[in-house]
């Protein structure tokens, strides 16, 4: 415990905080290579095991991305576009996988939310 005096002349140290966006370099987007796919079970309440993509971005940073949707085309090194967005029960995904850009496919058969999950518009909703 510091005395007065060596308070007043000392000062006190500001608390550093982590930078949230050091692997996007606050950047919206970022583009990577994905070497696999395995999949994670959510922390406490929920059960069901979630797709997440290990993907090493154009900067050299490994990151863990969320893939949205249902399934997903797995192949072998394939070039990705993540979003920031962190999924509360997954800890370490702190990205989004963006669907329906460069080599990942939209959710096929999607109606609602499309915009979000990378789907066309299907012909019969004119």
């Amino acid at each position: 415990m510091p005395t007065s005096n060596q308070s007043i002349r000392h000062g006190r140290e500001k608390k550093r905080r982590t930078d949230r966006t050091r692997a996007s370099d606050k950047c919206p987007q970022k583009q990577g290579v994905r070497p696999r796919v395995p999949t994670r079970t959510p922390k406490k309440p929920n059960p069901a095991p979630r797709k997440i993509a290990k993907v090493r971005l154009s900067n050299r940073h490994d990151i863990f991305a969320y893939i949205p949707g249902e399934g997903h085309n797995p192949q072998e090194h394939p070039m990705v576009s993540i979003r920031g967005g962190r999924v509360k029960d997954l800890p370490g995904a702190k990205f989004h996988r963006i669907r329906g850009v460069k080599d990942s496919l939209g959710t096929p058969g999607r109606r609602r939310g499309r915009s979000k999950h990378g789907a066309k518009r299907p012909k019969s909703i004119r």
